[in-house]
């Protein structure tokens, strides 16, 4: 299934067909809360002209059906790598195109970080252009393996020439969702993402079939949790100095004046007073805030 999809996108994206009067209309990927990066077709992206900087990664998986705690599906092994700087991101990097193709600068990359890799035009999956100041598309390759096979380049990886050095180690892709609904892809997300990363990679789950969409879109939400407060250290001080003063016996009216003339304490005076009963309040130690 994921392998046909990769044919269809290939096909809406490759090269611009003799004689055809208009390109078909791009595959967007959709989900909200995640910012829609402008798809271009790899005829389009090659056109661009020499102020552009092109950015080449793959994506590879393996079908997986091995099962988390014997009931939880694993349904692929998708492979990202942990780069030097803390960020997730696909193997990959910039290709110089006054030098190498597409293909060859990406295979040139893979080989310092895998090691026993070769992409062809083939795996081509997508163009993005990217945001922010500098003009740079995002390329994106897609190699459905073995899970053998996939795990021999994970072993592979670990004898390359940037293990430990530009690359800290393979991880693999969760694509479940536990029933905390946070477990699994949601904390996956959550994580930081170099560049285009964490677009390609919703984007590859979306556009293979290997995630339904609504999966994707849940998982997203689930990591959009609100702040939390900024501490408001002179309510925290004023807390102090009421638990202080209650445990010295002081009466709670006595305590409330004193808080009153504390500045930024109004809260806590204003919380105090609403309470009913707020000799009995006071008997108690005041909660402090927790950073």
């Amino acid at each position: 299934m994921a392998a046909m999809g990769a044919m269809g996108v290939m096909a809406a994206v490759g090269a611009l067909p003799a004689g055809a009067g208009s390109l078909p209309p791009l595959p967007t990927l959709g989900v909200p809360g995640v910012p829609e990066l402008k798809p271009l077709t790899r005829y389009e992206a090659m056109r661009l002209g020499p102020g552009w900087s092109h950015s080449c990664h793959a994506m590879l998986y393996a079908p997986n059906p091995g099962m988390l705690f014997g009931r939880i599906p694993l349904r692929y092994a998708v492979l990202m790598q942990m780069r030097f700087d803390g960020l997730l991101g696909f193997p990959g990097g910039f290709v110089d195109r006054r030098y190498w193709s597409l293909e060859d600068g990406l295979n040139r990359v893979l080989g310092l970080g895998l090691g026993c890799v070769r992409l062809t035009e083939a795996d081509y999956l997508c163009s993005h252009l990217t945001d922010g100041p500098h003009r740079v598309v995002a390329h994106l390759y897609a190699r459905q393996l073995t899970l053998e096979e996939l795990h021999t380049i994970e072993i592979s990886a670990v004898h390359s020439r940037d293990h430990g050095l530009e690359v800290m180690g393979m991880v693999r892709v969760p694509l479940y969702t536990q029933k905390d609904r946070m477990g699994g892809l949601p904390n996956f997300l959550a994580n930081s993402f170099v560049g285009t990363a964490k677009f390609q990679l919703l984007f590859a789950l979306k556009i293979l079939n290997m995630v339904p969409e609504e999966k994707l879109a849940e998982a997203v939400a689930a990591t959009q949790k609100p702040k939390k407060p900024a501490i408001d250290h002179a309510a925290v001080a004023a807390a102090k100095q009421a638990n202080e003063l209650a445990a010295a016996g002081l009466e709670s009216q006595a305590v409330l004046e004193h808080l009153a003339a504390v500045p930024g304490a109004e809260a806590v005076v204003a919380e105090l007073h609403a309470q009913p009963g707020a000799d009995a309040v006071l008997e108690q130690p005041v909660a402090e805030a927790m950073e």
